[in-house]
């Protein structure tokens, strides 16, 4: 079995471990969100990539879901010693050296796409991880401050701000003269279906599909999606914010009726929110209703479980 996974960070990463545990013998494609790559420190960051890295490669923090297991920052409060900022991005001493490397390679002329593959050499993470694309694509945020506009990378609003300032846009600036990685279509072709996790449908999701072909290449698919949305809130993070900012209302049902039943044909929602079930917004879309929370390996697997008979069903 080919599986395709459209990724975000750390509830698609929990997701995928779950995934590859209940079928430890499919061919798993992750395709990640760049557009929250960012420079700190003359170097390239890449979140959402290197969460499913760590978390597959078993490094990853479990506690909080993001950056290295036995973490330390000497190196970042040196540089806040010096007055060299950002501060607010927490970038641990065991995490630089990814980006130190990453950073090289870029300047050396390496592609991501070969760069991410050279970096998952060490972790193993038992899927082939591709990024959407080899090009520049930054997701940017416009909020009013002070009584204007300005326009701030996403992880500054995210990290920084923690969302609390409304976003009045969204957008991920480069994508729509971006070009797929190698590898992206053909993974998509290939794929018995695609599966999108719970992942951020704005910023992480929503980026990946503005890259040219790649929306096309999955509607062509068999897609089954989990609701990120639990009860009317994000399982994790501010998703409520990046909704509100694209006027989608905070809901398993408006979720996915965003997506449509153009590209979704299968959709997982929580227990909670079962009226999902037999909403007419959704008519199209195979809806089914099943404890989403991933609070251990095992629930995630279950629910990974899920979304594949689901995708199977559907597929027919």
């Amino acid at each position: 079995m080919r599986i395709a996974v459209l990724a975000g960070g750390v509830g698609a990463a929990r997701f995928l471990q779950g995934l590859r545990a209940a079928e430890p013998d499919a061919e798993i494609t992750v395709i990640g969100n760049t557009g929250d790559d960012i420079t700190l420190f003359g170097l390239h960051v890449s979140p959402d990539l290197d969460t499913v890295m760590y978390t597959l490669g078993g490094g990853i923090n479990a506690e909080q879901g993001w950056g290295r297991s036995d973490e330390t920052f000497t190196v970042l409060a040196e540089l806040t010693e010096y007055g060299t900022g950002p501060g607010w991005f927490g970038l641990g001493d065991r995490d630089l050296a990814t980006h130190i490397v990453r950073s090289k390679l870029l300047a050396e002329g390496r592609p991501l796409s070969e760069i991410t593959a050279m970096l998952c050499d060490r972790w193993r993470p038992g899927v082939r991880l591709l990024p959407m694309t080899d090009d520049r694509v930054q997701t940017e945020v416009t909020i009013e401050a002070d009584g204007a506009e300005r326009t701030v990378h996403f992880q500054e609003w995210w990290v920084r701000l923690h969302a609390a300032v409304p976003a009045r846009r969204i957008t991920p600036a480069g994508a729509e003269s971006a070009r797929p990685a190698p590898g992206v279509l053909e993974a998509i072709a290939a794929a018995d279906f695609v599966l999108l996790p719970p992942s951020n449908p704005v910023v992480s999701i929503g980026v990946i599909l503005a890259v040219p072909g790649i929306a096309e290449a999955v509607s062509a698919k068999a897609v089954v999606g989990v609701s990120p949305i639990i009860g009317g809130a994000p399982v994790r993070g501010m998703a409520d914010a990046c909704l509100a900012a694209i006027g989608v209302p905070t809901t398993a049902t408006a979720v996915a009726a965003h997506y449509g039943p153009g590209l979704l044909d299968g959709w997982l929602v929580d227990t909670q929110d079962k009226q999902a079930v037999d909403a007419p917004e959704l008519a199209g879309i195979e809806v089914r209703a099943r404890p989403l929370y991933m609070s251990t390996p095992a629930l995630a697997a279950d629910i990974a479980a899920a979304a594949v008979d689901l995708a199977r069903q559907v597929s027919r």
